[in-house]
């Protein structure tokens, strides 16, 4: 028989700080038992999904708890509360114990990440991310032209299974006869009971725009989490071994907000919606791990829509680059050499720049001869560098926003 969860119940009164944005060392997070919390950022870009006030059974301090970040935010009390302390090594066992508890968590981060994507492309990238059936029809044109037929092949035969009576289903049939010679090693159609798949390096798992009702965990191999956007190949994450994905259209089921491509050769472990709600109550190791995946993410764009506000680009260039190293737990004060896992054009589209208008300063970066390429990602010899940069950046753009809202 399990042990019984003893979860600490604790009091703030009114005007007391119970978290601190930027403080390091997270390991627990608060349910809201009574009273109302205001949650705020140093740099407020998007205004949180609901609002910035939570009440009872609201939650805060997942994020950086899960993820093992500093805070992300800043919560105060906005009236004598009572809260229910959860430390992480705890949240297995209150998923085992309260499930309800786990899927509200989970839904929430499933919701709140696809807010902060639309968020992210809107303020990157100057466009909607709305993604539907006729989007699959896009992305196949964009990868056509790319050359990229395995991409624009899958893409093509998603739209008219999708949307068979949708505007370009001709042109895309004739499009697929055309490319389908070139088109090796697309992955169309699988058994419902097929717990495991391999797809080789390039080919599309799933695109943007498509249906889902099944999420993966990533075996062996990689892959990278892209949209295309005006024309440009857009990335936004490379998951590796133990990571997980698809998650969002399973628990919405809404259409795929991005496309997942694999990046070297992969094997996917594949669960499917009935085989995710009996794992909530059966593997809370696993419900646990996703939780964190989603964390990590959540934490990831909050440093990018962050990244937003830097006005100059070789600033956004540093600070993407520190970014990346605090994702792998590279702290401020390391000062070894670094792989990123991305290169230069990635880089670019990143930080939501066009080819050209990120050639002079990828240029700039590579000048200072810290930099490198080796193998088509991106090496630094000394990371204190990029930490220096990023922090001066981030600086001078404070400095210029508090003269900005300064009396004249």
């Amino acid at each position: 028989m399990a042990n019984q969860l003893q979860l600490k119940f604790v009091n703030f009164p009114k005007g007391s700080y119970i978290i601190i944005e930027g403080k390091e060392n997270a390991d627990r997070f608060f349910i809201i038992r009574t009273g109302k919390v205001g949650i705020s950022k140093e740099l407020e870009v998007v205004e949180e999904q609901g609002g910035n006030i939570l009440g009872p059974g609201d939650f805060f301090g997942v994020v950086s708890t899960m993820s093992s970040h500093s805070h992300i935010e800043t919560a105060q009390a906005l009236t004598d509360v009572s809260l229910i302390s959860v430390q992480r090594d705890q949240y297995p066992q209150l998923i085992q114990q309260n499930a309800p508890v786990a899927m509200k968590i989970i839904l929430q981060f499933s919701r709140r990440m696809r807010y902060l994507d639309e968020a992210l492309t809107t303020l990157t990238l100057k466009n909607s991310s709305d993604s539907d059936a006729s989007t699959l029809f896009k992305v196949g044109e964009y990868y056509a032209r790319k050359n990229q037929y395995p991409q624009a092949f899958y893409a093509y035969n998603q739209y008219v299974k999708f949307n068979p009576a949708g505007t370009h289903v001709g042109t895309a049939r004739m499009r697929m006869l055309k490319i389908a010679p070139y088109a090796k090693g697309v992955k169309l159609g699988f058994r419902s009971d097929e717990a495991i798949r391999d797809y080789p390096k390039d080919s599309m798992i799933f695109s943007e725009g498509e249906s889902g009702d099944e999420l993966y965990i990533i075996n062996k191999g990689s892959v990278k989490i892209v949209k295309i956007v005006d024309d440009n190949e857009v990335l936004l994450a490379v998951l590796k071994n133990g990571d997980i994905f698809g998650e969002m259209a399973l628990l919405e089921s809404k259409p795929r907000a991005a496309c997942a491509v694999a990046y070297d050769d992969c094997r996917l472990m594949v669960v499917n919606r009935a085989n995710f709600e009996q794992m909530i109550g059966r593997e809370p190791q696993m419900i646990a791990r996703l939780t964190t995946l989603l964390s990590e993410r959540i934490w990831l764009i909050y440093k990018q829509i962050a990244n937003t506000l830097i006005s100059d680009p070789l600033g956004r260039m540093y600070d993407a680059l520190l970014t990346q190293m605090g994702k792998s737990r590279m702290g401020l004060k390391y000062n070894g050499s670094f792989y990123f896992d991305f290169g230069p054009d990635e880089l670019v589209n990143m930080i939501g720049l066009s080819p050209a208008e990120g050639k002079p300063i990828i240029k700039k970066l590579m000048d200072s001869r810290n930099f490198k390429v080796v193998n088509d990602r991106i090496y630094v010899l000394n990371s204190s560098e990029i930490t220096r940069q990023a922090t001066f950046y981030k600086k001078m753009q404070l400095r210029e926003q508090s003269r900005q809202h300064s009396p004249a």
